[in-house]
């Protein structure tokens, strides 16, 4: 196994910065190791503070899954409409 490089977490930031620049939302950007451990993480100028825990998190998740973070996106959604309709079903019980 290959351990991820700084300059290798560096180049994946600057694709992230790119694409968050490209559709106008500055975003928290975390890289995280076979491991699951941070190698980079920069926050964008008017990046949300809050979502610094949360896009290390998120890099974390995505490596313990090893899933991209796209898909976990999609997991993370229909998880949360399952959960909300189960809540609706058992509220009106």
């Amino acid at each position: 196994m290959t351990a991820l490089k700084l300059e290798d977490a560096r180049r994946v930031i600057s694709a992230a910065e790119k694409k968050a620049t490209e559709i106008g939302q500055p975003m928290n950007i975390a890289v995280a190791d076979e491991g699951g451990n941070i190698v980079a993480h920069v926050r964008m100028d008017d990046a949300w503070i809050g979502s610094i825990d949360i896009s290390m998190k998120k890099a974390y998740t995505s490596r313990a899954f090893d899933i991209e973070t796209k898909e976990l996106q999609s997991i993370l959604n229909r998880e949360a409409s399952s959960s909300a309709f189960m809540f609706q079903t058992t509220a009106r019980s």
